[in-house]
């Protein structure tokens, strides 16, 4: 597995556009969120859409067309140097297949944030425009508008990202090693869903598979682990770092599940990197080479995620 493209930092000013893939968006949590950005001296625009809400499926953001032309419109735009997702949900699976592909690649490499089910664009800017992504914070998050170090994070990822090389230092051995790849990954329903669309990744093959969830029984990790490792996309891994597994059952419940499907492999795993769905979260990129250390818990990049 290669690196993929770095696009470049952001600076003061830059413009930055706000869509929301996947979910409806409440408009306060949106405002506290641009403030947030505006604080940074960054100039967000809002997509057209991104308050709307489907009238018959309400748990999507508008109708899927609309929301993949506010994606589109948004990257292909010249003026804007990011695009952050408003939250996560569900929804990217449905439009990802609408956008225009090509028309984006031609648009050249921007910054682009999300987490949770924008797992699924993660997966297809790898693969169709061979680019590095930002797994951070939704724009309109709680998780992410109420907390500071997930800000400064964010913050210091998109502006400063030699100050963030090491992006994880506190996690623990689950099995031992240490090992180097190109990171990927993400939610892990989402990971389990996409296999087998053309939007996706083959395998993690070369890689250091960054996984975390939420609202997952252990049995159902343990299933969806099982399908990762049952269609071969675990084959030849280089190592794992898991994140958060919020509403996952109980520590003593689902370590024993995680051990299991994961100890296995023969390959160093290391839990409590600090990302996902938990409070706090640390940004992590996507197509970069980095090292992860199960003796020391730490997940360190070989160069800044952002040129």
């Amino acid at each position: 597995m290669i690196p993929l493209t770095r696009p470049e930092r952001l600076a003061p000013g830059a413009r930055v556009a706000v869509v929301a893939p996947s979910g409806p968006v409440p408009e306060e949590r949106l405002q506290a969120g641009l403030d947030v950005l505006r604080g940074w001296d960054l100039d967000p625009v809002v997509a057209p859409h991104v308050l709307d809400r489907d009238g018959e499926l309400g748990y999507l953001a508008g109708s899927d067309a609309d929301r993949a032309a506010d994606l589109q419109r948004a990257w292909c735009d010249p003026s804007v140097a990011a695009v952050l997702c408003a939250r996560g949900g569900y929804g990217a699976q449905r439009m990802v297949g609408l956008l225009d592909w090509e028309a984006m690649r031609a648009a050249g490499p921007k910054v682009f944030v999300g987490f949770s089910d924008v797992t699924v664009l993660h997966q297809a800017f790898a693969t169709r425009l061979g680019l590095v992504s930002l797994y951070g914070p939704a724009a309109a998050g709680v998780d992410f508008i109420k907390s500071a170090r997930a800000q400064e994070h964010l913050r210091a990822t998109l502006f400063a990202p030699e100050s963030v090389r090491t992006l994880a230092s506190a996690g623990t051995a689950l099995a031992p090693g240490r090992a180097r790849g190109v990171t990927l990954g993400g939610c892990l329903s989402l990971l389990a869903s996409d296999l087998g669309t053309p939007f996706a990744r083959t395998g993690a093959r070369g890689g250091l598979l960054l996984l975390e969830d939420v609202g997952e029984a252990p049995y159902r990790v343990d299933r969806l682990l099982t399908q990762l490792a049952r269609s071969g996309w675990l084959d030849g891994v280089a190592g794992i770092g898991l994140g958060s597994w919020r509403d996952c059952g109980r520590d003593e419940e689902l370590r024993p599940v995680l051990a299991d499907r994961l100890g296995g492999l023969g390959v160093p795993v290391v839990e409590e990197l600090g990302f996902g769905h938990c409070d706090d979260a640390v940004t992590v990129p996507f197509g970069v080479t980095a090292e992860l250390d199960a003796r020391t818990g730490t997940l360190t990049v070989d160069e800044p995620a952002l040129r």
